[in-house]
């Protein structure tokens, strides 16, 4: 079957481990994806596509429901011969009506055991998601059509790597491998596509995922920063000022603050 309609619910777990291409979203609640590409958190309306060598393992939260489709060689090729058609690795967000639209599709895939017929509308909706995926994959280095989207696949690779790996250091030689790309090659074309270096989007993710820790955690700003790939509180504290524009410190008051005021305000609507 070129096309599998899969998905977990509830403190489900599913993974695909055939060489296949898949698309995630998340319809309801929350929940997990670990990859070879590292770990993320999906929340309702975020979704994500993983190369074949991914073998992604997905994991919902107690209230939630996400859906997938797996596609073998044959539907990826079948749907890039369409007018600009084409799925590409990478995350994101969509709306709830896009959400609802999506679920509504697979479902209708889903019934039809994902036969051509059946699945080609939800292979439709996915490739309108992924519009802005498909926009820069014409940026990318490459004479051919085919060459750009081989080209932009592996800096998608990268890129997902990078964000799964927010907790430490990721060395250039390791997207280098990971993209079957010379380290020179690599880091040009990275730059070139994503308009900043891999090591500046390195330390944005780790600071992004400092700020998250700060104001959905009691770690210590020591033990924040040691979880971020920092080596010392002084590099951490200077490169987070800069960031964020105050202290670790203030950041997490500011934050406390604010779901302080939150909580008030959902108080009094319900009184």
């Amino acid at each position: 079957m070129p096309a599998q309609c899969v998905g977990a619910s509830r403190l489900g777990v599913v993974q695909v481990t055939a060489p296949a291409f898949s698309v995630w979203v998340q319809v309801r609640g929350d929940g997990w994806i670990e990859s070879r590409e590292g770990r993320f958190r999906m929340r309702r309306g975020d979704w994500m596509a993983f190369e074949k060598e991914s073998a992604p393992l997905i994991q919902a939260g107690p209230h939630g429901i996400c859906i997938g489709l797996a596609l073998d060689a044959r539907a990826l090729s079948e749907l890039q011969a369409l007018d600009d058609g084409g799925l590409y690795a990478g995350r994101g967000r969509v709306s709830l009506q896009d959400v609802r639209v999506l679920l509504r599709l697979w479902r209708e895939a889903q019934r039809g055991h994902c036969d051509r017929l059946s699945v080609r509308p939800l292979l439709l909706q996915l490739a309108i998601m992924q519009r802005d995926l498909a926009a820069r994959a014409r940026r990318c280095p490459g004479r051919s059509r085919n060459r750009k989207r081989q080209v932009f696949g592996r800096m998608q690779r990268a890129r997902l790597y990078l964000e799964g790996n927010s907790d430490r250091v990721v060395r250039i030689s390791e997207l280098a491998d990971l993209t079957s790309f010379s380290s020179w090659y690599f880091s040009k074309a990275f730059h070139a596509l994503y308009d900043e270096s891999p090591q500046a989007l390195s330390v944005r993710l780790r600071l992004e995922r400092a700020g998250h820790l700060l104001r959905t955690t009691s770690m210590m700003v020591g033990e924040v920063a040691a979880a971020t790939g920092f080596d010392n509180c002084c590099s951490f504290a200077r490169a987070f000022k800069a960031h964020h524009g105050m202290s670790a410190s203030q950041y997490r008051a500011a934050g406390q603050a604010t779901t302080g005021e939150r909580v008030t305000r959902e108080m009094y609507a319900s009184a």
